[in-house]
């Protein structure tokens, strides 16, 4: 009792350390809640559930930086904010991700671009820890940041697939095409592809689909998903080697790049220190 008295304490100093950020997070926390009421109201539980678990991410921020004594810029913070209320309330239960076409994309974009500057970050903190000193270059620093975000981005893909292959999702869009390409379409079965192009309609059990085009079930916007990762990625890469090459100097890339906190602000220790005065 004692252990979460003192996290929400030190969770509630974290969220009031800088004010613009705490000002998004009570927006959108209100408009959360807002939006899960309307959802009671119209029965829609599993978007009840969408908007739960929305709340416990937007204070995810908070709860890594006073756990691992790490700070978020506060333009970071902000960013990661809106992406978590963008990719769940406006993506899911506001069907953006239908409704607007390259949706999807500009948050896959956002999402590269982030990761790349979080495995920045880590190995930044390491080799700015004196316990684990060593010098690296700033070319490996960032090919390490590109390779972090890439491997989320893969990660995430494989969640997407298994959710669309166990539970009949469809997390991995599907995308109306008019030429296709396959060796299984070779009539006397070599390894020859066979193309068709102009394809203007598609029937399944003698039903007629009416899509205008063949429907590709997923390739196409997992292979868009992870080349939008690599743009974002490889974006971030070059703000974070030249930030290096600048030793640290470079403003643009301090907005993004989380560090560890100083300790005047390590909030767990300051509200342990405050929960045992007020015994006293």
């Amino acid at each position: 009792m004692k252990r979460w008295k003192k996290i929400a304490k030190a969770l509630t100093m974290e969220l009031r350390e800088h004010k613009s950020s705490f000002i998004v997070y009570a927006v959108l926390r209100a408009l959360v809640i807002l939006c899960m009421v309307l959802q009671i109201f119209n029965k829609n539980y599993e978007n009840v559930f969408l908007c739960f678990l929305t709340l416990i991410l937007l204070i995810m921020p908070s709860l890594i930086q006073v756990n691992f004594k790490i700070e978020l810029p506060t333009t970071l913070e902000i960013i990661i904010l809106l992406f978590i209320f963008a990719a769940e309330i406006l993506g899911e239960i506001q069907e953006y991700y239908i409704k607007i076409q390259s949706w999807d994309t500009i948050l896959h974009t956002l999402n590269g671009f982030l990761m790349a500057a979080i495995g920045f970050s880590l190995v930044d903190i390491l080799n700015r820890e004196e316990r684990m000193k060593f010098e690296l270059s700033p070319v490996f620093m960032s090919i390490v940041a590109f390779c972090f975000s890439m491997t989320v981005g893969v990660i995430w893909e494989f969640f997407e697939y298994g959710m669309d292959y166990i539970f009949q999702f469809d997390m991995q869009k599907d995308t109306v095409i008019h030429t296709i390409s396959s060796v299984m379409l070779d009539p006397e079965g070599h390894n020859v592809p066979m193309i068709i192009s102009d394809i203007q309609d598609v029937t399944v059990n003698g039903q007629s689909l009416n899509l205008g085009g063949y429907l590709d079930v997923g390739l196409y916007d997992t292979m868009k998903d992870l080349i939008v990762n690599f743009i974002g990625a490889v974006a971030f890469s070059f703000i974070g080697y030249f930030y290096i090459k600048s030793k640290g100097t470079g403003k643009m890339a301090q907005r993004f790049i989380p560090r560890l906190k100083k300790k005047e602000a390590d909030f767990l220790k300051i509200a342990e220190d405050e929960i045992e005065k007020e015994k006293l």
